[in-house]
């Protein structure tokens, strides 16, 4: 491609770069996952210009295990900046940028690099004297390279102690390194289902605590609590629509505000239109709606061999209406295509470590 030679800056402009304050700035990325270096050479960006103009690219080679959009990619940085009103936040599906494990021998094509700058100027109405920001190492700031670009180079501090590449091909083992904005589309989330007196409530709390997870508790207990008075003698089928509508935002919170790579969910919709279907006799479809609208990441269903405990507000005790409870779970969870992993070891000790070890495999990537 040519390049109109008024469009380059002289390449005595384009010296050592000097901490001066440029009228507008472009930094360009994959952001894939937003981490805490990255969000550090953006602050030191924008210090450096009076106006930063932040352009979201697509990952070239996005982890199988997270879906991640340029929608969500966008939202993490607006969320991140929201009190910085001179950054501006944008997205393309038109332009790649290649991924590199390191820059060592990487080349640059100008022409290409040109080609790329001068389509993005373009489409944001960004002037001529824009300067790109790249970190220290980028090739671009190399003096053979950037003399050549379109727009004046300036550089920001290189963080070594995060690597992109690392972060990018493993989230789950740099999870400190992300910036909170984005661990919500980082963490799985595990529900934890069964009949009462299963045991659910206890193992979903050892859980949280091993893992430093957050974590949902039982919203239909919650709700018999708050709104009927502690007891399940009012409970009627119009109820069914406000718990599940209060168990997807606990869950929406609760992974919004993630600690962990995962996050741990007491019961599920589908423990929900059980219940509705074991005492109205009928399915509710805005419960139905949810399971499929609602989706959780994986599913451990306890097997009802446990002990039963009378608290005050359980009903369903003997070994009929237990049997007959688990295996509407597990109607539903077939009718909705889901596949819940089983833990049917007896003993409570026995649960848990059954429950670590899938986990741990699943979602941790740890080796059986």
């Amino acid at each position: 491609m040519l390049i109109n030679d008024s469009t380059i800056t002289s390449s005595d402009n384009k010296a050592k770069v000097r901490k001066n304050m440029y009228d507008s700035g472009l930094m360009i990325g994959h952001f894939e996952p937003l981490h805490l270096g990255q969000m550090r050479s953006i602050l030191d960006a924008a210090g450096q210009a009076k106006t930063l103009h932040i352009v979201i690219m697509l990952h070239p080679s996005p982890h199988p295990d997270f879906t991640i959009t340029l929608q969500d990619k966008a939202r993490w940085l607006q969320m991140a900046c929201a009190n910085l009103p001179f950054i501006h936040i944008h997205t393309t599906h038109e332009i790649e940028l290649p991924l590199h494990e390191h820059f060592a021998d990487v080349s640059i094509d100008v022409a290409s690099s040109n080609a790329k700058l001068r389509r993005l100027t373009e489409a944001l109405d960004l002037s001529a004297e824009t300067v790109l920001f790249v970190a220290d190492n980028h090739p671009l700031a190399q003096p053979d390279t950037h003399e050549q670009l379109l727009l004046q180079v300036a550089t920001t501090p290189l963080q070594s102690e995060f690597n992109s590449y690392a972060i990018a091909q493993n989230p789950v083992a740099h999870w400190s390194a992300i910036h909170p904005q984005a661990r919500g589309d980082y963490t799985k989330t595990v529900a934890i289902v069964g009949g009462e007196s299963s045991g659910k409530t206890t193992l979903v709390h050892k859980l949280a605590n091993y893992y430093g997870a957050s974590f949902v508790l039982e919203m239909g207990r919650l709700y018999v609590g708050t709104d009927l008075g502690g007891s399940e003698v009012g409970l009627q089928y119009s109820d069914y629509g406000p718990i599940v509508l209060n168990h997807a935002q606990a869950i929406r919170d609760a992974v919004t505000n993630a600690t962990a790579p995962i996050t741990i969910v007491d019961t599920d919709f589908v423990t929900t239109q059980a219940f509705c279907e074991e005492y109205e006799g009928r399915t509710h479809p805005f419960v139905a709606a949810c399971i499929d609208e609602f989706r959780l990441d994986h599913t451990l269903m306890l097997d009802n061999n446990t002990p039963w405990v009378d608290d005050g507000m359980r009903s369903l005790g003997t070994p009929e209406a237990r049997g007959r409870f688990e295996q509407r779970l597990v109607d539903i969870f077939a009718r909705h295509g889901i596949e819940p992993h089983m833990i049917d070891q007896p003993d409570y000790d026995a649960r848990y470590q059954q429950a670590l070890l899938f986990i741990d495999q699943h979602i941790y990537g740890k080796k059986p």
